[in-house]
Formats: structure tokens, sequence, C-alpha cells
């Protein structure tokens, strides 16, 4: 019987093209889970430019919320404690994946390079994945780790197996996701060859999307925003603005709904963030334009109304998000889920969102202000909680050690 393995996967009027935080480009689970062989099992473990004149009415007029979207409802902030700095000194972060034996793979969106950091904290360059382009928010973006794929690793790591590295980035003419076997031993460890899995992503210096995960299906998920070209979320031919879900070696699943096609669900606009509960939903966090930031429950086929809506549509043809945001409370990124329990990263918004899923969502907001832009977060197998600061990446303000994995107390 094979060893258990650790792996993480982990509308308005305005046509003006907004990044991350709202600015216009001058140029153009999240999870952890426990795999054995075939199987996948979920367990625990900046400033945008002005918005609308409509939203600035809601917030200061009271009179004027009861025909405005209202926030979702917030608990009292509290300060959890950060414990320590994991590792300093990561240049424009995106993504982590935690790996069986402790360590994690980080990925460095604009150098194209995936860093390991030992449990100790020791960094090591694993490598650079070839083709990577960086454009505005485009570069390497998201990594999830798999294990298997030994015909490419002839001396695997007895502790973890054959693990398979998968990287979403962007190239001179697309974005695409490759894969890579994870040679050599913990801090030694480097990259074998490059196999494209699955290409054309439209690409652009924003809304790239990025976010990749495996699912407690064992399939491949990705996010792919609208690239700066927003009718394209609503048309089922095009992969802008969708979630995509392939099989580990980037063919089509034939329980996909849309047959013969990729496209798990559509009308997106940036989405950055995938993650699993307890309950097998999926969940996802999607940027908004001027107004809401959103967390979306993803079923199969659903139409999420970008960019016909943005938040809450009442919309019979599109689905509501369960939660929204103002754009300067969370502008999100990565997600992570334990039980039922989300934690959501947010840039702009600079805080970490902790959502309670279970019957009626509520949300609370922590570490404000404290760490700045936050790229990502990550549960571990043992129940620690990670987040990844996004500072150097040109529109944060690095604080000393910038960037970081840091250690909080949950």
């Amino acid at each position: 019987m094979s060893p258990l393995f650790g792996i993480f996967g982990l509308s308005s009027a305005s046509w003006l093209f907004k990044g991350d935080d709202g600015s216009v480009p001058s140029a153009v689970s999240s999870g952890y889970a426990d795999a054995m062989v075939g199987t996948e099992i979920l367990k625990p473990r900046r400033r945008r430019s002005s918005r609308d004149m409509s939203v600035a009415a809601c917030a200061a007029a009271a009179l004027f919320l009861t025909a405005c979207q209202g926030p979702t409802p917030e608990a009292p902030i509290l300060s959890p404690s950060v414990t320590n700095d994991v590792a300093t000194g990561f240049a424009a972060p995106w993504s982590v994946a935690l790996l069986a034996d402790g360590s994690m793979l980080v990925s460095e969106r604009d150098s194209g390079q995936i860093l390991e950091v030992s449990p100790s904290g020791a960094k090591h360059l694993v490598g650079a994945v070839p083709g990577v382009r960086h454009q505005g928010e485009g570069g390497l973006l998201g990594l999830a780790v798999h294990l298997g794929g030994c015909k490419d690793n002839p001396a695997p790591d007895t502790g973890t197996g054959c693990i398979t590295v998968y990287a979403y980035l962007t190239t001179a003419s697309d974005n695409r996701i490759v894969h890579l076997p994870l040679l050599g031993m913990p801090g030694t460890r480097s990259l074998g060859p490059a196999t494209v899995i699955f290409d054309g992503i439209p690409k652009a210096g924003n809304h790239n999307g990025g976010r990749i995960a495996f699912g407690p299906d064992g399939m491949l998920y990705a996010t792919a925003g609208d690239a700066g070209n927003r009718t394209t979320a609503q048309d089922p031919n095009s992969l802008s603005g969708k979630i995509l879900r392939l099989k580990p070696d980037g063919k089509i699943p034939t329980d996909n709904p849309f047959p013969g096609s990729p496209v798990w669900s559509l009308g997106h606009r940036n989405p950055q963030g995938i993650a699993w509960d307890e309950q097998g939903r999926m969940w996802a966090s999607e940027f908004g334009q001027n107004t809401w930031d959103e967390l979306n429950e993803i079923v199969p086929g659903g139409n999420y109304g970008w960019p016909v809506v943005e938040g809450t549509g009442n919309d019979s043809r599109f689905r509501d998000p369960v939660l929204t945001w103002t754009t300067a409370e969370a502008s999100p990124s990565g997600i992570a889920i334990d039980g039922t329990t989300l934690y959501m990263a947010a840039l702009r918004g600079e805080r970490l969102w902790i959502v309670e899923l279970a019957n009626t969502p509520t949300t609370r907001s922590v570490l404000v202000g404290e760490l700045g832009r936050l790229r990502d977060v990550a549960l571990t197998h043992d129940g620690r909680l990670y987040v990844l600061t996004n500072n150097t990446d040109g529109r944060g303000t690095p604080n000393p050690g910038d960037d970081k994995i840091i250690d909080v107390t949950r």
C-alpha cells in the first residue's frame, strides 16, 4: 500500500480595464489535500482609481443605502497574532504550494522562478519555468502539485514519491498550463522538462486569472480572466472569463457541462482564488471592476453575469454571489478552506477575510493594514495558517523583508 502523500492544489458603463488595484495599465485552493495514487481527498488542515459616482453616493448617505447593494455583514474585527516570518525576501510572489515533507514551493511572477522553502525557512531556487513573459499582471502565476509522473523522475524523493508541478504562466502569445517533474531531494530539488498540457488561454496586461488547483474529483481547475475583453466572458466558445476543468494530462473530461469544452463556468471578470469546503462545494473569489468584489459558489455550467452584472444583479439568467465586498475592502486573490471556514487574501484591502460558510455566511477581517497586500493563503496539514504578502509587485509599499510568508495564529 502506498503511503499518503500531502499535496496542495492549492457591470459598469466604464470600459476602462482596471487591474488588481483598479489602476489603468499604461501598456496595454486552494486547499490542502492528501492523495493516494489516483485519488485526492480534501481534509482540514493599492489603490484603485476613483469609483463610480453611484458608489460614492451609496457610501456618502444612508438615505441611498436602500437603493444600493449593501456590504456583507461583518463580525467585530479581531487581531490574530503573527507568530513569525517563515521566509522573507521574495520578489512579486504569487502562489504557494505545500508538500508532504513540510516544505513548500513559491512562484515569483516576474522572474518566472519557483523557489523551495524548507520547514526551517531556508530558500532554494528550484528553477525557472521556460517561456514566462512578464507583462503587467502576467507572468508565472498559480502552482499546484500532483502525485505521479514517475516516468519523468527516475529517482523520486522517498519521502514524497513522484511529484509533478503544474504551473499557469503567461507567454509571449497566450496563457497556458504546463507540468514539470520535481526532481531530487529537499534542499536540492530541481525542475525537469516542461510539458504543455493546455494552451491558448487569452492573455493581456491584466485580468489573466491564473489560479490552478486539483479538486476532490482529481481534476485540474484553472481560473481564466477576461483578458481585458469583457464581452468574451459571456461567449461559451471563448476561454476568457471562465473557470476551466481539465484532466491532469490536459484533456477535456467527458462530464464537463459543455460537451467537448474545458469550460466549467462562465461570466467571470478576474477570478483568482478557488477551493473546496468539506461538503465538496467549490468556491471562487473574484475581482469586480468599480463596485463589488465577489465570493461565488461555483456550479457546473453556472453563469456569473460579467459584464452584464457586477455583484448581485437579481437577474434570473445569472447566479448571484454568495457574498460581496467593496473593492476597497477586498480586491481578493487566493483562498483556502478548513472545513467550512474560508480564508481569503485581499490585495487592495490589505487584510485577511475569514468567512464562515455554514448556514448563513458571516465574515470578519483580520490583519487589517498590518502586512500590506496579501496575495495567497495556505493551510498546512497540521492546521497552521500561512499568508503570502505581495508588496513588491509595483503596487504596494514594501516593508522590511518583503515579500514574506508569515505564520499566523488562528
